[in-house]
């Protein structure tokens, strides 16, 4: 891959800094593809549960089987997995709409939410169908100048509308570290004491496995995510799941389907096997992963880059994040990733007006499924401060090779000197 020689002593400095944290990456991928087996193995999963159905997709058995396994993984009471949810936003969404009804509120104690989800609020009277549309409101309450959640201003923002608490728990487009399992667990307890009745939801996209728990083992009465990113292993081909109590998720499958038929029905069209096995592999694949963002902290923090997470920290999200000092060395770093594919590395991205969000992106993604997250991907908003999010690699070795790449491409213009 034409590194320079610098640049791969450089890579074997790294790779010794990490030892450490490569290990405890390591053990929690084990345990978590344990707690995925022992699922298995509960629900008796067998060869005839990968069988394929059509038409309304009654009685398919392999479909509520695999219900079943992620509501055991997850420890949740019920689970809501389909390929019927196009991405991670629309299965958000659907959770949010399956339980807030005209006149109730929806308040974010995590800050702002991921720039595609605020069509999903949307605007009073947008006439696109979004939350407000139907009459029901929006507030969130800002962290803290640390990052933490203001529970001063919580308190004093849940009215006698308030009906769901939404978490964030990525990070987003934010510089701001990713909320860990114990912090959520401690913030449904805070809730809790504020009002018992509200309903805690967390988006829980980019976390999958990276703990040795999930939200809703801490107190999470429904969460969300996409199966092209974590959970799907690299192996699914679209989907996302929703978990959490049996009451909220059987209203997620009325809003998903339509009132009176819910989960019932829905073809999985000869997929149900590959979202098996994804799941089978996604703690695995996670922890390469998050290996690699790990390797990607610490090779640019050697440079006198600034990295959000340290690569010393505990991780809960797959995605690193990188600050540079202008948009070419933003531009060329996502370009670098791009080269390191192993689809479409010929292919240069550009900035550009993606939907869904405010300011023009460019994408690095050359992936087997089309925008898979825990695939090697890097994306950033062409704003300032100038901040490019790395995330996934279905293996350790092209993750780290995703970022020696990016590094590679920006010594090659004259950016930067190793």
């Amino acid at each position: 891959m034409n590194l320079s020689s610098a640049l791969q002593q450089l890579e074997q400095q790294v790779e010794i800094k990490i030892a450490g944290s490569v290990r405890d990456i390591e053990r929690i991928a084990e345990r978590n593809q344990w707690k995925v087996i022992d699922a298995f193995q509960t629900h008796r999963v067998s060869d005839y549960h990968f069988a394929s159905s059509t038409g309304y997709g009654y009685n398919d058995r392999g479909r509520e089987v695999l219900d079943e396994v992620y509501a055991t993984v997850f420890g949740a009471e019920a689970a809501l997995v389909r390929p019927h949810f196009v991405s991670g936003t629309h299965t958000i969404a659907t959770a949010l709409f399956a339980v807030l009804r005209p006149g109730d509120e929806l308040l974010y104690i995590t800050g702002t939410p991921y720039d595609t989800l605020h069509k999903v609020i949307g605007k009073e009277g947008d006439g696109t169908g979004s939350l407000r549309d139907f009459g029901i409101s929006y507030n969130e309450v800002p962290l803290t100048a640390q990052d933490a959640v203001d529970w001063e201003a919580v308190a004093a923002a849940i009215t006698k509308d308030t009906k769901v608490i939404g978490i964030q728990r990525s990070r987003g487009y934010d510089w701001r570290a990713s909320f860990t399992v114990d912090q959520i667990g401690e913030m449904v307890k805070r809730i809790r004491e504020i009002r018992a009745d509200l309903i805690v939801f967390v988006d829980n996209c980019y976390g999958e496995f990276t703990e040795l728990l999930e939200p809703t083992e801490v107190g999470a009465d429904l969460i969300a995510g996409s199966l092209i990113k974590n959970p799907g292993g690299g192996i699914a081909s679209t989907g996302g799941y929703i978990a959490g109590h049996k009451a909220y998720v059987e209203l997620a499958a009325q809003r998903l389907t339509a009132p009176g038929i819910g989960g019932e029905v829905g073809a999985m069209l000869g997929m149900t096997r590959a979202m098996y096995q994804g799941l089978f592999l996604a703690p695995t694949t996670v922890g390469q992963a998050v290996r690699g963002s790990v390797f990607a902290a610490a090779l640019f923090k050697e440079l006198g880059f600034e990295t959000s997470p340290h690569w010393s920290k505990p991780r809960t999200d797959l995605i690193q994040a990188i600050r540079f000092h202008a948009a070419e060395h933003l531009i060329a770093f996502v370009q670098g990733v791009q080269q390191a594919s192993a689809v479409d590395a010929h292919v240069v991205p550009e900035p550009w007006d993606m939907p869904g969000y405010e300011h023009p992106v460019i994408m690095a993604a050359g992936t087997f499924i089309q925008g898979g997250s825990l695939e090697l991907s890097a994306d950033a908003p062409i704003r300032e401060p100038y901040t490019a999010y790395m995330q996934g690699g279905l293996t350790y070795a092209h993750a780290k090779l995703g970022a020696l790449r990016a590094l590679q491409t920006m010594i090659d213009r004259g950016l930067l000197s190793v």
